[in-house]
């Protein structure tokens, strides 16, 4: 397989790994397996009667669950799949000599970046799925996707003479790096809110519990001192703090759409037709999945559509940003 063709399998099974992700955590299953890298110390999962007995009592406080330890193990072994192909990445790349020196580090920043991904996944474990924990990892999957992305675009223009480099002027730019920062601090107060089991505060849109602003406790909903130690399993912050995150959630929503529509109406008139129509498909269909959440009571489904949303976003903006540099 040729270093496109990996690039680019790899980019699709990093969206794979991420929806994996938000599936074993919305699905309440992020502690399938209370031990880590196998599950309740067997490499994969217990099944017959026997196993199941002996994983019950190597961890009595945590009794067994097939339905929960599947999608953990799946993520687990699908994200060690991604992982040995970032290696193969990196070889592929230091190999030829002649690969432009962008292509090089940012090669070497993702194997370093999945190291330490891997070692957020045992953290996500062994500290009970401390929310700050959780929410660095989750950012951190997409972080190492649109990573694959974007060496793949940079393969595929080294592959493709013939293309015109895109040319923005230091305005466009700047709003392209502004958009990735919002988005990216969208993506983390989804995050959040999902780690901390906010997600059903607010049940009505566009208003929460039939107000515009319900009591909230936002000191406490921030607090990201939380201490380490207890199962947070279900999320241990009282209502009023949730409610602060989700509405935080929500605000934040409306001032990156806000912001995306100008960059895309301001990408139009420089004459770009094709990406502007991208980025405002992506954008409608990731505020629809939001809504669709609140309406619907969070189908399982629609949230990890909405996670992959997110991730599509971000890695639209970064390739638009970072391909010719």
């Amino acid at each position: 397989m040729n270093l496109k063709n990996l690039t680019l399998f790899s980019g699709f099974l990093g969206f794979i790994v991420v929806a994996l992700g938000a599936w074993t955590r919305l699905a309440d299953a992020g502690l399938g397996c209370p031990d880590w890298p196998g599950c309740y110390g067997f490499m994969t999962m217990p099944i017959n009667p026997e196993d199941i007995e002996i994983a019950n009592s190597r961890f009595p406080g945590t009794p067994y669950e097939l339905v929960k330890a599947i999608p953990e193990v799946v993520h687990r072994y699908f994200a060690a799949s991604l992982g040995l192909l970032i290696v193969g990445i990196f070889l592929a790349v230091n190999k030829k000599k002649e690969n432009i020196k962008s292509l090089r580090v940012l090669s070497v920043f993702l194997v370093f970046w999945v190291v330490l991904q891997g070692l957020f996944g045992y953290l996500t474990v062994s500290l009970k799925l401390w929310p700050q924990v959780v929410t660095i990892h989750l950012l951190s999957g997409f972080l190492t996707t649109l990573i694959i992305w974007i060496i793949y675009f940079k393969v595929k223009d080294l592959d493709n003479a013939a293309r015109e480099p895109w040319v923005f002027n230091i305005r466009i730019k700047r709003l392209i790096s502004m958009g990735i920062v919002l988005v990216g601090l969208q993506i983390f107060l989804g995050a959040w809110t999902s780690t901390n089991y906010a997600s059903l505060s607010c049940t009505d849109f566009p208003l929460c519990q039939g107000q515009i602003l319900p009591p909230a406790n936002f000191s406490e909903g921030f607090n990201f001192f939380q201490n380490v130690g207890p199962n947070y399993l279900g999320g241990l912050m009282d209502y009023e703090s949730r409610v602060a995150i989700h509405l935080t959630h929500r605000l934040g929503a409306l001032a990156v759409t806000v912001f995306l529509i100008y960059l895309i109406w301001s990408l139009y008139l420089e004459g770009i037709k094709r990406v502007p129509a991208v980025l405002a498909g992506v954008l409608v269909f990731q505020i629809g999945l939001g809504i669709s959440n609140v309406i619907f009571g969070l189908p399982l489904l629609i949230a990890v559509a909405h996670n992959l949303g997110g991730l599509l976003l971000i890695t639209c903006l970064s390739v638009l940003r970072f391909r010719d540099q």
